[in-house]
């Protein structure tokens, strides 16, 4: 495997991403829980290498957590190339993108996560290099400038985003892959954490992963931190294996409730419940009053939230469903349940 160059990166935390790049699968063979897009990417990397040509740009979007930046290392390694990567939020200028560019070589891989975020100024130089594989870069101004056309390496750009929405339609329709991830099932969840368990060298009985998967909120990231604190709580607090009642015990510590709700997750419910008699609310008023960004509600609460039936999303504001009710233990308010909903074509904000 090409040894991997990272320009920069966003991560969760230094400790948790290591950990996390520690158990991340190397082939296709090794993913799971991503559907038909493994024999998608299967098919078009032979192709590719068939042609020794770079692979079709890849798209990939859906919540945080879900392997997006795993499978472009995976696809880079794949295709036997080297991965650069980079954000959105940190290209700022031109320059800074045509300085990566320039020095990537014939089918390496560059991989953008936070896509979305690129500002127009820098996107602008993206088109040329995805189509014709140059950009033109304008030096001087006025009278005396003259632009530069350099020449690209063909390579292959993985972006990657949770705002699928926010892309602009040139540059959405500019990639060959587009794919949606969504959250993993307990099945997926399970196998995934049965392998972690495993590079770890970790002993384990069968239910205590059962019940780890079951509070991963569908995300393998997830499901490896919550791996790694019950892993650290058996060995202290028990004899080091992992069983049913450590996983319960150490997950109880954390805040993590049988459906894999964390503190934040209750309180939002709660704000909307108690504050806001339930909704519907806007989320502007909801990040408020938690005093949390939007971005961090939008991202990393409300899609899991929205599909565990707890929460409804109307063109009125955030609902709180009768299953959140039920959940937090609270009375359901004294109103059909239906009231507590609009209409199928309200399910989408304006």
């Amino acid at each position: 495997m090409a040894r991997e160059k990272i320009i920069s990166s966003t991560s969760t935390g230094a400790e948790d991403e290591q950990f996390n790049t520690s158990l991340r699968p190397a082939t296709l063979d090794e993913c799971i829980g991503v559907g038909d897009l493994l024999e998608k990417l299967r098919i078009s990397i032979t192709a590719a290498r068939k042609r020794a040509e770079p692979m079709e740009h890849v798209l990939l979007h859906g919540p945080p957590g879900l392997g997006k930046t795993t499978l472009a290392y995976v696809i880079a390694h794949e295709m036997g190339s080297t991965i650069k990567v980079t954000s959105g939020p940190a290209l700022t200028r031109p320059s800074d993108l045509i300085g990566i560019l320039t020095n990537m070589e014939n089918r390496d891989v560059l991989f953008i996560d936070e896509i979305h975020r690129l500002p127009p100024a820098v996107e602008e130089y993206i088109y040329p290099a995805m189509e014709d594989y140059k950009v033109d870069f304008i030096v001087d101004s006025g009278m005396h400038s003259r632009t530069i056309n350099l020449p690209l390496k063909p390579f292959t750009l993985i972006g990657a985003t949770t705002r699928a929405g926010m892309l602009s339609p040139p540059l959405r329709t500019r990639f060959g892959i587009s794919h949606h991830l969504d959250f993993w099932s307990p099945q997926d969840l399970l196998r995934r954490c049965t392998m972690s368990a495993q590079m770890l060298k970790m002993p384990y009985d069968g239910p205590a992963l059962e019940q780890l998967a079951a509070r991963a909120r569908g995300t393998p990231r997830i499901a490896n931190r919550l791996l790694r604190r019950c892993r650290d709580f058996a060995q202290v607090k028990a004899d080091g294996r992992l069983t049913v009642q450590t996983v319960r015990d150490g997950l109880k510590l954390e805040g993590i409730d049988e459906l894999g709700m964390d503190e934040l997750d209750r309180r939002f419910l709660r704000v909307i419940i108690d504050t806001y008699k339930g909704g519907p609310v806007g989320i502007e008023a909801v990040a408020a009053t938690l005093g949390e960004e939007n971005d961090t509600l939008v991202d990393m609460v409300e899609p899991f939230l929205l599909q565990s039936g707890l929460l409804a999303r109307t063109r009125k504001g955030r609902l709180a469903t009768i299953k959140a009710y039920q959940h937090l233990g609270l009375a359901c308010p004294d109103r059909p349940e239906q009231s507590l909903f609009e209409s199928e074509q309200d399910q989408e904000e304006k």
